[in-house]
C-alpha cells in the first residue's frame, strides 16, 4: 500500500514524496521502543530526589540515607510511578529505599549466602547439573535492597564476547546441560544485539535445547519488551521461557500489562518468583491478590522464595514457622495452579529445598 506525503519546503515548494507504508510503521514502532535506553540513563539515584518525588518530606529521613554506600540506589521512572505519594510504607519504596538498618552485623548472615562467588568460569555458575547460569549483564535496572546478589563480585564475572568463549566451551563440555538460564544483575540490560549474538551461540551447541532468563526488568521498565526482543525470541531454536520477578500486586499496572502482550501472542512461557518480604508481602492476603493478578495476564506463579540470608538486609527476613503459615492460608483461597512453591535456596544443594508444609 503507498500513501502520499506533502511537504511544505523552506523555499516553498512543494514536494510529493510516495512512501511504502509497510517500511514506516516498523521504523516508527522500533524507535518507540528504544525508549527503555533512555528509561536507563533516567534512573534515581538520590534517596532525597525519590522521596521528593513522593511528596515525603527527606529531612525525617537523613539517618537512612548513608546506607547507599553499602549498595547503590537506582529506581527507575516507571517503577516511582507506580507508588503511593506520601506513604513512606508503600511496599514498592520499601522495596528500594535505603535504611540504617543496613549497616548491621546479623549472626546467620553473609555476603555470600549461596556461595556464588567463586565461579569455575567467568560469568558461569555451574550449580544445578543439567542447567547453567551465565551471568550476562552485571547491573540492574533496579536495586533491590534485599538482593542476595548484592555483594556479587560483579566486576570479576562481567565477561566480553572474546571471555565468554571459555563459558560456552564449558557448557559445550557438559554434555550433561540441557538448559541455560540467562541471569545477572539483569540479562535484559543487555541490548538486544547482545542476546542475539550470545544465543546464537548457545544455539551451535547440539545438548542444550532450552533458555530462560530471569528479569525484573520489563516489571520495572516496560518499554524493555521490543519487537527484536520478541522476535529473538520467538524464532531462536531453543525453548525460550521467561521468569519475572514480581513482589506485590501494585508493581503491576497497565504499562506492564500492554508491554507484555505480544509475549503471550508470542506464546512465550511467563513465570513468576517472589520474595517473601517482611512489612512488604508477608500476609496471604497480599500474595493472594499477587497471584490472582498475574493470572489474569498471563503470568503462573512459580516459586515463593524464604529470604537468602544476605548481610545487610536481616531486617526483610521472616522466620520459616510464619512462612508455612501464610502459605497454608494462601492454599486455602487459591487453586492449586496459583500456589507457588514455597521454597528456600540452599548453598551447594542440587536444587531449591521445598518447605514442608504439613
Amino acid at each position: 500500500m503507498l500513501i502520499t506525503i506533502t511537504l511544505s519546503c523552506i523555499l516553498g515548494k512543494e514536494h510529493k514524496l510516495k512512501l511504502e507504508l509497510s517500511q514506516i510503521i516498523p521504523q516508527i514502532h522500533a524507535n518507540l521502543h528504544n525508549s527503555w535506553q533512555k528509561d536507563l540513563r533516567e534512573v534515581i539515584t538520590e534517596p532525597e530526589k525519590l522521596l521528593l518525588m513522593l511528596n515525603i518530606e527527606p529531612k525525617d529521613y537523613l539517618q537512612h540515607f548513608k546506607a547507599r554506600q553499602l549498595f547503590p540506589v537506582r529506581v527507575p521512572l516507571p517503577f516511582i510511578k507506580r507508588m503511593i505519594k506520601g506513604d513512606i510504607n508503600d511496599p514498592l519504596l520499601k522495596q528500594v529505599m535505603p535504611l540504617n538498618q543496613e549497616f548491621i552485623i546479623s549472626e546467620g548472615f553473609s555476603h555470600d549466602p549461596l556461595q556464588e562467588h567463586n565461579s569455575k568460569v567467568e560469568g558461569l555458575l555451574h550449580k544445578y547439573k543439567n542447567r547453567a547460569l551465565m551471568i550476562v549483564k552485571p547491573g540492574c535496572a533496579i536495586n533491590c535492597r534485599y538482593c542476595f546478589r548484592r555483594h556479587f563480585p560483579y566486576q570479576e564475572n562481567s565477561p566480553n564476547k572474546t571471555q565468554w568463549q571459555h563459558a560456552l566451551a564449558y557448557i559445550a563440555d557438559h554434555k550433561e546441560i540441557s538448559e541455560v538460564i540467562f541471569s545477572g544483575g539483569d540479562p535484559l540490560m543487555a541490548s538486544d544485539e547482545h542476546l542475539t549474538w550470545l544465543i546464537a551461540q548457545i544455539e551451535k551447541i547440539s545438548h542444550v535445547n532450552r533458555l530462560r532468563i530471569h528479569t525484573r526488568m520489563p516489571v520495572v521498565i516496560p518499554n524493555r519488551i521490543t519487537p527484536a526482543l520478541v522476535e529473538l525470541l520467538t524464532t531462536t531454536s531453543l525453548k525460550a521461557t521467561i521468569v519475572l520477578h514480581i513482589n506485590h500486586g501494585n508493581e503491576i499496572d497497565s504499562d506492564f500489562i500492554n508491554a507484555l502482550e505480544p509475549l503471550r501472542v508470542a506464546r512465550i512461557p511467563l513465570f513468576n518468583q517472589s520474595v517473601l518480604l517482611k512489612h512488604i508481602n508477608d500476609n496471604a492476603e497480599t500474595l493472594i491478590t499477587l497471584s490472582e493478578k498475574m493470572y489474569d495476564i498471563g503470568i503462573i506463579p512459580y516459586y515463593l522464595h524464604l529470604f537468602d540470608t544476605v548481610q545487610g538486609a536481616a531486617h526483610f527476613n521472616i522466620d520459616e514457622k510464619r512462612a508455612v503459615n501464610i502459605a497454608k492460608e494462601m492454599m486455602a483461597s487459591l487453586p492449586g495452579f496459583l500456589m507457588p512453591k514455597l521454597v528456600r535456596e540452599i548453598a551447594g544443594k542440587a536444587n531449591k529445598t521445598p518447605i514442608n508444609l504439613a
